[in-house]
């Protein structure tokens, strides 16, 4: 169940070439990164010549039951999990996505999200190209599957100099392993081996859980080939000054135990708890934080501070996803069923409560309200990030500004609304030096509004409402034909 108070992840993808058990490898390489998609799920094997595929919805051990995994055959897959972004959450949309082409055969997991996708569909329908899914990870197939240019230039080059925003992806064909990252590296990608075979994952926890050995991260603007003679880098840009790796990342999205660009995860957000304590001295007597997201910069806090450290809520780790109705008792429900608080840890108190983020508040003033339902005599909020003020276009559900409590509201009147007895952000710069990694390194665009790839709304809104006066006309057209009377 994805709390309305913290944004949804986006997908993870993983793929490896030259194991006989490929596919098992890849369901647990999937296990590992679950936590960056809970919608849907799949795995592609390929034994040199035949595609054997499995996608469904859901969480990954409900999706690979039984004896599915021994049906997937070869020494390569790839596979993916999956939140929706683009694209509704439908068994269609799930991938990895393939497609059976002059080429051959091509499967694709992504990553990210195109900023300018309703561009290139529109163009490659008015070409006839056919699309099956909602999902902008299909343009990428069909880009794929266009001849080589007049002067040999490669159509997986071609297709990464097209899409634009942020793409880290997992390509197979019946010979190759291949791993792409846009030029501002956006998402992760990670390099690994396992004996003789290598693996690509978006984080470094999917190689702890099948013993393989990191090798390094896939560069920004690097497209590298694996196939029986090794692996191939191909630099896919000329030199790029600009990087924009998603920085919330280390604030939420990765796994602790995951090392992204040198920087163990945890250790960063424990950083970020100590900057936190620098920055917004509080007298209180405890720290506790909101599991699990909270849990490291609650103790970096701790740490910094020298006040006491206490897990007062408990998560309740057998929550499944939801699909009921959201009505307001089921919203009620959905707040409390997932943490519950040890009442007695915290009355009297003046407690310091570490979230990872506030994007709506709803789930941060019940947590307040119960902390002095409890007995709690001060409730003061920390954020181990800045006030989210704009929304990420680059695949993270942050919703529009209109949603976004503090594009909205005063930082006293977002105190207000929570109950709380005071509220602190981390700073922007705070949050960049926790990573000691120069700002130049991120893309902070939900805090600052700067947007490395630009991106205009107008633009796909109005692409959007021609696509769909197209259909009305089309359907118009349909109506008519089907009202003329017909010859016996």
């Amino acid at each position: 169940m994805q709390s309305p108070d913290h944004p949804k992840h986006y997908c993870g993808v993983f793929g490896i070439f030259g194991h006989p058990n490929a596919a098992e490898l890849a369901y647990f390489g999937l296990y590992a990164l679950q936590h960056r998609g809970q919608e849907s799920a799949g795995i592609v094997a390929c034994d040199g010549r035949q595609f054997r595929e499995h996608k469904g919805m859901g969480l990954v051990p409900q999706i690979f039951e039984g004896d599915i995994l021994h049906g997937l055959v070869g020494h390569m897959a790839v596979g993916h999990t999956r939140y929706s972004t683009t694209g509704s959450s439908h068994i269609r949309n799930a991938q990895p996505l393939t497609v059976d082409c002059a080429r051959g055969q091509v499967a694709v997991a992504h990553n990210g999200n195109l900023t300018n996708a309703a561009l290139l569909r529109e163009e490659l329908e008015a070409k006839g190209s056919i699309f099956q899914t909602t999902v902008d990870s299909e343009i990428i197939l069909h880009l794929i599957a266009q001849p080589d240019g007049p002067r040999g230039e490669s159509s997986l080059l071609n297709t990464v100099r097209r899409i634009e925003g942020a793409y880290s992806l997992v390509i197979m064909t019946e010979h190759e392993l291949i791993g792409v990252r846009d030029p501002y590296g956006f998402r992760p990608l990670a390099i690994g081996k396992v004996g003789d075979a290598w693996v690509l994952a978006s984080e470094t926890c999917a190689f702890d859980l099948i013993h393989a050995k990191f090798v390094r991260d896939v560069e920004p603007g690097e497209v590298v080939i694996i196939n029986k003679d090794g692996l191939k880098s191909v630099q896919a840009f000329p030199a790029h000054e600009r990087r924009a790796f998603c920085i919330f990342e280390y604030v939420y999205f990765a796994r602790p135990d995951s090392t992204i660009a040198n920087r163990n995860v945890y250790r960063v957000r424990v950083e970020m708890g100590r900057q936190l304590a620098r920055e917004n001295p509080i007298e209180a007597d405890l720290v506790i934080p909101v599991p699990d997201s909270g849990n490291s910069a609650a103790l970096g806090y701790s740490l910094e501070s020298g006040i006491p450290y206490e897990m007062a809520f408990v998560r309740n780790h057998y929550v499944g996803r939801s699909f009921l109705q959201p009505s307001q008792l089921i919203r009620d429900f959905a707040v409390r069923v997932k943490l519950n608080l040890i009442g007695e840890l915290v009355k009297g108190k003046r407690v310091i409560i570490v979230d990872d983020s506030i994007v709506r508040g709803t789930t941060c003033k019940a947590r307040v309200n119960s902390l002095k339902e409890a007995g709690a005599t001060a409730v003061h909020v920390l954020v181990s990030c800045p006030p989210h003020m704009h929304p990420c276009v680059y695949g993270i559900d942050f919703p529009d500004r209109s949603k976004l409590m503090a594009a909205n509201h005063t930082n006293e009147e977002i105190r207000k609304y929570l109950n709380a007895d005071s509220l602190h952000y981390l700073t922007q710069d705070g949050m960049v030096k926790a990573t000691n990694l120069p700002r130049a390194s991120f893309c902070m665009a939900c805090y600052d509004g700067d947007y490395p790839v630009p991106y205009d709304p107008r633009l796909e809104k109005n692409v959007m409402e021609r696509r769909r006066a197209s259909f009305e006309t089309l359907g118009e057209s349909v109506a008519k034909d089907t009202q003329q009377p017909r010859l016996l």
